[in-house]
């Protein structure tokens, strides 16, 4: 296996799309925020004094999204089709799951980008709870599909 980000002598650089055939393209993502059961409590319940806990999440992981090429050196920009972000609160395990779903026609994919929403909207969790709860932990955040372009599907869940 090659890798595409470096060029013969070694030097890293971006990748040249400009010949692939523009596609459908989907990633999916997703991530947990662990915390204390009282912090949990506490975001549900709306009640973190900095405010909605999660729809500000969400928006940050949109944001995020459309700038991951600024964040991330050898990305290419895209013009993002559609991001679907969703936030799942498990009080037995005390995390909240994040899951997000970023749909892109163009020449590269879109994973890193669903990573990125992924990451901005945990970060913004712990952002707005970290005068509660500063033992928060960020884990798990992995892609669990993608479909399009040259390299076809992938699912984590996939044996």
């Amino acid at each position: 296996m090659k890798l595409t980000h470096f060029d013969e002598e070694g030097r890293s650089r971006m990748v040249d799309v400009s010949k692939k055939k523009v596609t459908k393209r989907e990633a999916v993502a997703k991530g947990s925020v662990f915390m204390k059961s009282e912090t949990l409590r506490l975001i549900k319940n709306q009640k973190i004094s900095k405010g909605d806990v999660l729809g500000v999440a969400k928006i940050a992981g949109i944001m995020g999204t459309k700038r991951t090429s600024e964040f991330i050196p050898m990305c290419h920009p895209l013009s993002i089709d559609a991001i679907d972000i969703n936030f799942n609160m498990d009080e037995k395990k005390k995390r909240i799951d994040i899951e997000a779903r970023v749909r892109v026609e163009a020449k590269t994919g879109v994973e890193m980008e669903a990573l990125t929403a992924v990451a901005i909207s945990a970060l913004t969790i712990y952002d707005m709870c970290k005068s509660v709860d500063k033992g928060m932990v960020i884990s798990d955040i992995c892609l669990m599909e993608k479909r399009g372009g040259k390299s076809g599907e992938y699912s984590r869940n996939k044996k």
